[in-house]
């Protein structure tokens, strides 16, 4: 019948083989929207009294010829006003993606020019160090919050508990199982398949399920079919019966029912700036420009790294020279390990790590080959007997990685790159994984932000060859930052 699976839930009829949900994921919203705009209105107000105090200390400023009791409330409520106008609660954007950091951010400098310069026309004698601390504390602030609302929220969608979005899926039966995979894989994104609609020649006389997918239709009654289910989203992929014109009556169709369109190309993995649509002959034509494996960034991004290695070694010495002690008093042998391991280009180098396993772990290996855990190249073991009790701690904190530093001094590594791989693992590299070595390899990656160990051979491919295509520096500072914590939680360590 097709390249998917259909099941026929037993006992079920169509309309009872799924539950509408469009009532409560939108009571949902409006909680989750209106305590943003409840937290907002309280950063604002602590901002704009820390400016105050901070300028002026806790007593009035004498002679002053500015209401600042009146000032204060109507720049929160201004402010307020900002952020609606730049859409910084519009539900597509947020809980996930940088578009509502950005928003936010062009919302308060907005107001500050425009605080500063209506200031000048009118000659009001409010406090330019008033304003400076409001704004800045503001707009850290504002950020800060709507980081934990969110990873509040990342919290909530993954228990299935917090507010998502409604897909109703379109295509054919592989591009539509293709397109659930991936939602589902990261769920904290808030889209949730609840319905899919396939091709007539596909339609069986009785309930069908694509994986636990509910078949819901056909391409003649999507609209209804949303509706049916309670679906905010149709997400359109791909297949040979949804032409162009098909598709704009079916935009034609949404308008005005409250319900998204979304189409979702064949491309995938290509990270928001490397796309561009250019409209040619009424045509929204995607252009794709080409990863960036040299030139002024890559420059950039060399220079960072090695600067930043040396300030981390000159503040991590103590922690060093602890570490150093233990490993030389825990177990006999070196206390440095240096391996070799494949960089940029298929140049081998040393990478330095803290000795975390007995000395004859190499000639171990043979015996415990059976007992490998990954499903790919490497050998991962939870509960590996050549480990040392100190290099058990040191694995958990990624404290043996800190020699690393002196690689990446060294110019063989990144702060942020691919994972390195062992000679061993390269001589199996098909072409697509080759790709990896593009990049010089990084002391972290998305691999460790997203589960290191406990990630699979193919999802950790497809990460470094993510990083690898669409690397940046504000992605590097990003990953950076989640590094914290997912060695403070000890994610996938081991």
């Amino acid at each position: 019948m097709s390249t998917a699976t259909l099941l026929t839930p037993s006992g079920t009829s169509p309309r009872s083989a799924y539950e509408p949900a469009g009532s409560a994921a939108r009571a949902a919203q409006r909680t989750y929207l209106r305590n943003l705009a409840v937290l907002d209105t309280a950063v604002l107000s602590v901002a704009v009294l820390a400016g105050y105090l901070l300028r002026f200390g806790p007593t009035a400023p004498s002679g002053a010829e500015v209401p600042y009791e009146v000032v204060a409330p109507g720049l929160v409520l201004a402010w307020l006003v900002s952020l609606r106008a730049m859409r910084c609660y519009d539900d597509r954007v947020l809980g996930y993606g940088a578009e509502e950091y950005r928003r936010v951010s062009a919302a308060s400098l907005r107001l500050a020019g425009g605080v500063a310069i209506a200031g000048y026309i009118a000659e009001v004698g409010v406090s330019r160090g008033f304003l400076a601390y409001t704004f800045a504390l503001g707009t850290v602030g504002l950020e800060v919050a709507r980081f934990g609302a969110r990873k509040w929220l990342h919290r909530a969608r993954s228990r299935g508990a917090g507010w998502s979005r409604k897909v109703l899926v379109v295509g054919d039966t592989a591009h539509v199982l293709e397109l659930v995979h991936t939602l589902r894989r990261e769920p904290y994104a808030g889209y949730q398949v609840v319905g899919a609609c396939i091709p007539d020649a596909l339609l069986a006389p009785v309930p069908q399920r694509l994986d636990d997918v509910p078949v819901v239709g056909s391409f003649r009654g999507i609209p209804e079919a949303a509706t049916a289910i309670g679906a905010d989203t149709v997400a359109v992929t791909a297949s040979g019966e949804l032409t162009a014109a098909r598709l704009r009556r079916l935009g034609w169709q949404l308008e005005g029912t409250g319900v998204d369109l979304v189409v979702a190309p064949a491309l995938t993995d290509v990270a928001g700036p490397r796309i561009h649509t250019r409209p040619v002959a009424g045509l929204p034509l995607i252009h794709v420009e080409a990863p960036e494996f040299r030139g002024a960034r890559k420059l950039v991004k060399g220079l960072v790294d090695r600067a930043a290695a040396a300030l981390a070694l000159a503040l991590l010495m103590p922690l060093i020279a602890v570490i150093c002690l233990a490993v030389k008093l825990d177990s006999r042998g070196p206390v440095l390990f240096r391996q070799v391991r494949v960089g940029q280009g298929g140049r081998e180098f040393g990478v330095f790590k803290f000795r975390t396993m007995v000395v004859n772990a190499d000639a171990l290996l043979a015996e415990l080959a059976a007992r490998n855990e990954t499903d790919g190249l490497m050998f991962k073991m939870r509960d590996d007997p050549r480990v040392t009790r100190v290099g058990r701690l040191l694995r958990k904190w990624s404290l043996d990685e800190l020699p690393q530093l002196v690689n990446v001094l060294l110019g063989q590594m990144s702060l942020v790159g691919p994972r390195p791989p062992l000679p061993s693992e390269v001589a199996r590299y098909d072409g697509d994984v080759a790709r990896r070595l593009l990049v010089k390899p990084g002391m972290t990656g998305l691999w460790q932000v997203s589960g290191r160990s406990d990630l699979s051979w193919e999802d950790g491919i497809r990460l470094d060859l993510y990083y690898v295509e669409n690397w940046s520096l504000a992605a590097d500072l990003t990953i950076l930052w989640k590094t914290v914590g997912a060695v403070v939680q000890g994610r996938g360590a081991y």
